[in-house]
């Protein structure tokens, strides 16, 4: 009598079929990941943003105006990121604007600039209204 020998592991259609679940599973995972570094990202520069606005505040609590200060005195620093350049424009006596815009791996980002201004009634705003 002759022994019958078992094959044992996975087919090829097997494997073939497992490989496909993982592609289809990080299709859907590494944009929604991508998606939420994106956002915390924006999140970090409506952060620098404020900060801004509360030093601007602050430096016009103690001076008559938001630029052209002749004391001496430090103005407030603009913020710094690896992912947005903040550019101030529009400083004035009464009113600034600070704009955020995308850099680096944010490039390309679906809310474009972020802009803040003297009106503390209203957080920084998106470019693009679905990001607000």
């Amino acid at each position: 009598m002759a022994m019958r020998r078992e094959v044992v592991g996975f087919t090829l259609i097997e494997l073939m079929i497992v490989v496909a679940v993982v592609a289809i599973l990080a299709a859907i995972a590494v944009p929604a990941y991508n998606e939420q570094v994106r956002k915390s990202r924006r999140s970090d520069a409506v952060s620098a943003a404020g900060q801004y606005q509360l030093a601007m505040e602050r430096w016009r609590a103690d001076h008559p105006s938001y630029a052209n200060d002749s004391s001496g005195d430090p103005y407030p620093a603009t913020p710094t990121s690896a992912f947005y350049t903040f550019t101030p424009s529009n400083v004035t006596p009464t009113s600034y604007t600070l704009t955020a815009a995308p850099q680096g791996a944010q490039t390309g980002d679906r809310c474009g600039n972020l802009t803040a201004t003297q009106n503390l009634t209203t957080k920084p705003q998106w470019a693009t209204a679905a990001c607000n």
